[in-house]
């Protein structure tokens, strides 16, 4: 089987380790890649790691052409888009926002814009392991924020099995590296900028990506307190970290869900006790890595760590493609070699 798929937004971080992922993915075809300001060239003009794609505006790209698009896109952009390839009966995996929250309203509130196509709401939250059963043959996956992704690997395993304190708050500590902000040229993230600096931002409760984090805990779980996120900007080129304080009303029933969550999955793993994870179990890897400390009787810290570009996005996409297709969940990401490297 041969699946033909467009990649929108190819010349991003995200696009291009997408566009390398799915051009050594066995049951793959890259039909076309799509970017505004580099059409007419080839792929490899922008990265010369690059395999040889040609690249077309969005207007331009063949719809008719692809089996599915992946769609590594700014918000509002994304949507109008996926609304154009459902109808004409073409999957989409959206790596934007525009999919990830099930109520217009909520995220008019948090992105200041009307909702480009409400009519697509809700859309599968890909996540896989902490929902595959809704993924399977999906026509229409939201791809999940990567700060988020970590979040809630940490999180949710606690929230189903009733053991975070109620009403409690849950403190979040998370930091990214400097591919998480994009390709685009902003003055705080210039190398100046960022070398020898350590920075937060959008601290509390402003960074957009918590609306999905409480979307998916209070599904998990209705009586949890508020989460208080704080990220911060790492003088690294990319890697999450996400160190979580959970309030716990059994630390060994805490610990237990958490490792029975993920006991048999192939791309996120708790480290023994004594261990804590670290950017280099992640990085440039599609998986997740968590660890646990019993802090007192009733807090745990659970501190997650992804590649942002990868499990917080595109091998996370190609998760969610597989699933999509009936493929098996690894199918083109695992093991990641040093050739696919690609900052």
């Amino acid at each position: 089987m041969t699946i033909r798929a467009g990649v929108y937004g190819a010349t991003g971080y995200t696009g291009l380790e997408l566009i390398r992922l799915l051009a050594g993915h066995p049951a793959v075809s890259i039909a076309f890649a799509t970017s505004e300001t580099s059409a007419g060239q080839s792929l490899r003009q922008s990265w010369p790691q690059a395999p040889d794609v040609p690249l077309v505006k969005a207007e331009d790209a063949p719809l008719d052409a692809v089996d599915a698009v992946f769609l590594c896109l700014p918000h509002t952009r994304s949507a109008p888009i996926a609304a154009q390839a459902l109808a004409r009966g073409v999957r989409v995996i959206d790596l934007s926002a525009d999919l990830r929250l099930d109520d217009p309203a909520v995220y008019a509130r948090w992105y200041g814009v009307s909702h480009p196509a409400p009519e697509l709401l809700p859309v599968p939250y890909g996540l896989p392991e902490l929902g595959r059963e809704r993924l399977h043959g999906a026509q229409c996956i939201a791809n999940p924020g990567c700060y988020a992704t970590s979040v809630l690997l940490a999180l949710t395993p606690l929230a189903r099995a009733g053991v975070l304190v109620p009403g409690a708050p849950l403190i979040v500590d998370a930091k990214s590296g400097v591919s998480g902000a994009g390709r685009t040229p902003k003055q705080n993230i210039l190398f100046c900028e960022v070398h020898g600096n350590f920075s937060p931002y959008n601290i509390g409760r402003t960074h957009r990506h918590l609306a999905e984090i409480e979307q998916v805990l209070a599904a998990a779980n209705d009586a949890l307190g508020p989460v208080i996120f704080s990220p911060h900007l790492l003088p690294t080129d990319r890697g999450i970290l996400s160190t979580v304080y959970a309030p716990v009303t059994d630390m060994a029933a805490a610990q237990e869900a958490l490792r029975a969550a993920y006991a048999a999955e192939p791309l996120v793993e708790v480290l023994p006790v004594g261990e804590l994870a670290t950017l280099a179990h992640t990085v440039r890897t599609p998986r997740a890595v968590l660890s646990l400390t019993s802090v007192t009787d009733n807090l745990l810290i659970v501190v997650c760590t992804l590649d942002n570009l990868l499990k917080g996005a595109a091998s996370q996409a190609v998760q969610n493609f597989n699933l999509m297709f009936g493929l098996p969940e690894t199918t083109g990401l695992w093991p990641v070699t040093q050739a696919q490297e690609s900052l």
